[in-house]
């Protein structure tokens, strides 16, 4: 019997392994753009795009960059999404060749709202849930929908139990 919550099977992200797998999202994408197979700019979701985005827009040379607020957690409960802060309405139109990045997609809801703000807009993540994966274009690394994602962002160096239990 498991008496485990669901955030504690976890997926440990270092520093290291998120830039290793930003770049394979960005070569994933090189190529894929509308304009001779470029891009014309990157959007990342914030908090956790804005890191994977960096990476993607250095590793394709996409200078014109900006950023989404979509709030769709309290703490580690998920909430219905809403749009914080929207990027400039002249670069979206409807999204054509721009690049959408965020870290991962869960349920699928944050992104199936930027989704219908800009549909034309290509949706990238570094990992990918079950539930949300039919909202994404291009992702590196699919995890199990019970798997909770630790990003080196959100950690501090300190002891855990193993995941069996107590040595």
């Amino acid at each position: 019997m498991n008496d485990r919550l669901p955030h504690e099977k976890g997926f440990h992200v270092s520093w290291d392994q998120i830039h290793r797998d930003g770049r394979a999202l960005a070569w994933r994408l090189d190529g894929l753009g509308p304009d001779n197979g470029a891009w014309r700019a990157v959007v990342g979701i914030t908090r956790g795009g804005l890191v994977p985005a960096m990476i993607v827009s250095r590793e394709l040379d996409i200078r014109t960059v900006d950023t989404i607020s979509v709030k769709s957690y309290n703490h580690q409960s998920q909430t219905a999404p809403h749009v914080i802060k929207a990027p400039q309405a002249e670069l979206m139109g409807d999204g054509t060749g721009i690049l959408v990045v965020d870290d991962l997609v869960d349920s699928g809801k944050t992104l199936e709202l930027v989704r219908k703000l800009y549909p034309k807009a290509h949706f990238a993540t570094v990992y990918a849930k079950p539930s949300g994966r039919p909202q994404v274009d291009t992702y590196i690394t699919e995890v199990s929908q019970d798997t909770w994602i630790f990003f080196p962002w959100d950690m501090a160096l300190q002891y855990v139990e193993p995941y069996r239990g107590k040595d």
